[in-house]
């Protein structure tokens, strides 16, 4: 072989060696363009979005506590009276208050990437309220990251907000037994009565609003708010929220409480930047 060849063979071998160095370190790996452009990776990444965080007021009709009368005074007197507009009632009602987004006019991309076309989605919403709700088997109280006790006659916490597809605990921790249902059009099951120490859980497939009963104690209530994009919070007990990684863009805000009507303003997102909201809950009647 002469010289010349030797050498543009030297020089091609030199250059593989190259690339192998160099490609472990992802110099020319694709995903990272993608990861600055995608809407996907916006919510996945929450520094890729920006952010929204303010804070909830409540009326004082929202933290009065309502009478409850039961059959089962043993069980009930764990149940520690609270005096009316105290302020443990105030801060503990934040936890009934959901902060959530929603799409204002249009596509938005808050849930693009899990939406499937209009016709079979409202066909498979449609099924999905008519069939009833997958329910499992008791089984032995266990932690669970989604969950709504039974306890001291009361169902805890008394509002749930969870993720469309996501599967909820129904614990017992009462002496007496429970037995937990719903009517509501977004999910209909009957977990049947199970004692102490025992769970069922439900798959909630339909967003919208679940009431929760139980069919032996008629003053038991809860509500699970099925929502269609992860962007929602509960307010901390100061009535502070903040929600991040939201894709950019203009969304309406809502805060939802189950007692008052609903409050919304619209909002813009921009990547990097924190809006500010503050909502009163209700509203204040105007002066005349």
């Amino acid at each position: 072989m002469s010289a010349r060849p030797r050498l543009v063979a030297a020089v091609f071998l030199a250059a593989l060696a190259a690339l192998a160095i160099l490609a472990p370190a992802g110099l020319a790996a694709p995903t990272g363009q993608a990861a600055s452009s995608g809407a996907v990776e916006a919510s996945a990444s929450p520094r890729a979005g920006g952010a929204l965080e303010g804070e909830v007021t409540l009326g004082p009709r929202l933290t009065a506590r309502r009478m409850r009368f039961n059959a089962y005074p043993d069980a009930q007197a764990a149940i520690a009276a609270k005096p009316a507009h105290s302020d443990s009632a105030r801060t503990e009602e934040f936890a009934n208050v959901v902060i959530y987004l929603e799409a204002v006019d249009g596509p938005q991309p808050l849930a693009a990437s899990k939406r499937r076309d209009d016709g079979k989605r409202d066909r498979h919403d449609a099924e999905a309220a008519a069939s009833p709700a997958r329910v499992s088997s008791p089984r032995p109280v266990a932690e669970a990251s989604l969950a709504i006790r039974q306890e001291g006659l009361a169902f805890q916490p008394h509002v749930l907000p969870i993720l469309k597809g996501a599967s909820v605990e129904f614990p017992n921790a009462d002496v007496v037994f429970h037995n937990v249902f719903s009517l509501s059009r977004a999910s209909t099951f009957d977990l049947g009565r199970y004692p102490r120490g025992e769970s069922k859980s439900v798959r909630f497939d339909t967003p919208g609003l679940v009431k929760v009963f139980c069919h032996i104690h008629s003053d038991m209530s809860a509500v699970v708010l099925v929502l269609d994009n992860p962007y929602f919070v509960v307010p901390d007990a100061s009535g502070r929220f903040h929600i991040d990684g939201i894709p950019a863009g203009e969304y309406r805000a809502v805060a939802w409480h189950e007692r008052a009507r609903r409050v919304s303003q619209v909002v813009r997102i921009t990547p990097g930047a924190t809006a500010q909201a503050s909502f009163q809950i209700p509203l204040e009647d105007p002066v005349e």
